[in-house]
């Protein structure tokens, strides 16, 4: 059992829960007791590989000022994460969880003002900057420049094709989650919709998740053509509906193009749930009334900001043999768009 366990069922952070196991002082005596009796419920054992991390971690900030890790965007701007409501909350974690190891970040761009990569590792190296933290773009395929090929970099998601090491959400767990429960709440026939902006390999998992999870029920649901859907072709979306006629549509898509998709079938007549549920994967479902998974920004962060600290104090400064691969498995949101079928 992980210290968010422990946090998650207190209501407290996880730096609280690691302070009140290490019976700081800082914490008070009443919270370390609740930890305590929480930890010694779920049989908590502590990871002696993370602990060294710490402890490492800890005696560098006593050494010095805070470290500096490098955000770098492969895209057009130095923030792209102030464009997209999911990567706030992914770079607001970082920020976090940066902080409480001792390390700050600082935004970089390889496309600013033409930079050319050996002028930006001339820049990280006089920074003494170490990792890198590669932000892409969900839609695109990049690879990184052989002249950061000796830092310790780790991204996010899957648009960096480097081998490199990376924390992703769990899609094909993600979908296959959603699927049990439309299932169980009596849906028989689940049609497919793939955003028009959803990258190759994000596709793939989701419509594998999907045609395996309907190939073991085959006696018990109706198959239904996978549609692949842009929200400006609304005609489509209709010949598709009124051809197929799914009891829910199972979007893997932004949440701005399934509430188009909604407005769409209700200016149509068509009601939401009472005719055909919504269920989403998505990276941000909440406030939308969508019913679905949402990703989990918060432990992607955080995840990624553990896994560079870890290459860091390993000295892992090049491309890894084995890249490794981190999936963080998304949260419930309950909207208004399922209910159960008769």
């Amino acid at each position: 059992m992980s210290v968010r366990v422990i946090a998650n069922e207190l209501g407290v952070s996880p730096s609280t829960v690691s302070l009140a196991l290490r019976d700081n002082p800082k914490i008070s005596a009443r919270t370390r007791k609740k930890v305590w009796l929480a930890a010694n419920r779920i049989d908590y054992r502590p990871n002696a590989k993370v602990n060294e991390l710490m402890t490492h971690v800890r005696l560098s900030c006593n050494e010095s000022n805070h470290a500096c890790l490098g955000v770098v965007s492969l895209q057009g701007t130095r923030r792209p994460w102030e464009r997209s409501r999911h990567m706030q909350l992914v770079y607001k974690s970082m920020c976090q969880r940066a902080a409480e190891l001792g390390y700050r970040l600082e935004s970089f761009s390889l496309d600013e003002c033409g930079m050319r990569p050996a002028r930006f590792r001339s820049i990280l190296d006089a920074r003494g900057i170490q990792g890198l933290l590669c932000l892409g773009d969900s839609g695109l395929e990049l690879t990184l420049p052989e002249e950061l090929d000796e830092f310790a970099v780790v991204t996010v998601g899957k648009s960096l094709i480097s081998p490199v090491h990376r924390i992703v959400a769990d899609s094909f767990n993600d979908v296959s989650g959603v699927l049990e429960r439309i299932h169980a709440l009596g849906y028989r026939r689940p049609g497919l919709v793939l955003g028009s902006k959803l990258s190759k390999s994000c596709a793939r998992l989701c419509s594998g998740a999907f045609l395996s999870w309907a190939e073991l029920l085959e006696d018990e649901i109706e198959r239904v053509p996978v549609l692949r859907y842009d929200k400006s072709n609304t005609g489509l979306l209709l010949s598709w509906y009124e051809r197929s006629r799914p009891d829910v549509l199972v979007c893997i898509q932004s949440s701005e193009e399934i509430l188009e998709l909604k407005r769409s079938l209700t200016a149509y007549g068509y009601s939401i749930p009472a005719d055909t549920g919504i269920v989403a994967v998505s990276e941000t479902l909440e406030g939308t009334g969508i019913t679905g998974v949402q990703q989990d920004q918060i432990t992607l962060g955080e995840w990624a900001i553990e896994l560079l600290v870890s290459r860091i104090v390993d000295r892992e400064f090049s491309l890894p043999r084995s890249p490794k691969t981190e999936l963080v498995e998304g949260k419930w949101i309950e909207g208004m768009t399922l209910t159960k079928r008769a």
